[in-house]
């Protein structure tokens, strides 16, 4: 099992920048593919970007690909959402999530296992 705790949402104004930190406990972190994902008020949870479990490969959504960059630091247990040039529209809890999954997969929130409990980003206009 592992346990997954979000930090560094917050309010800031269109064009701005924030860092998501995703920290597991409980072994293993490295056999987990992770993932972030998030949920407007009023709308579906949406997969936001993924990342291997070596860190190499990534997968972004299109509306995020060339502004958000996730890394992850397996000594440190944590995953990171960099998001740079955020838009109103990218308002909404942003959750991390891990599991067990192939490469076709990550995009299905479906296929991860464990979720943290989300952070609130708000972006001005």
């Amino acid at each position: 099992q592992v346990q997954l705790v979000e930090s560094g949402g917050g309010l800031v104004q269109a064009g701005g920048s924030l860092r998501l930190s995703c920290v597991a406990s409980g072994r293993s972190f490295t056999t987990y593919t992770m993932g972030w994902f998030r949920q407007a008020p009023g709308k579906e949870r949406e997969f936001v970007a993924s990342i291997s479990r070596s860190g190499i490969t990534t997968w972004y959504a299109d509306s995020v690909k060339g502004r958000f960059t996730s890394s992850r630091d397996n000594v440190k247990n944590t995953m990171y959402l960099q998001m740079n040039s955020l838009k109103p529209e990218d308002t909404a809890v942003y959750y991390c999530a891990a599991g067990h999954l192939g490469a076709l997969v990550v995009r299905q929130s479906t296929a991860y296992n464990y979720w943290g409990q989300g952070t609130q980003v708000t972006v001005g206009s």
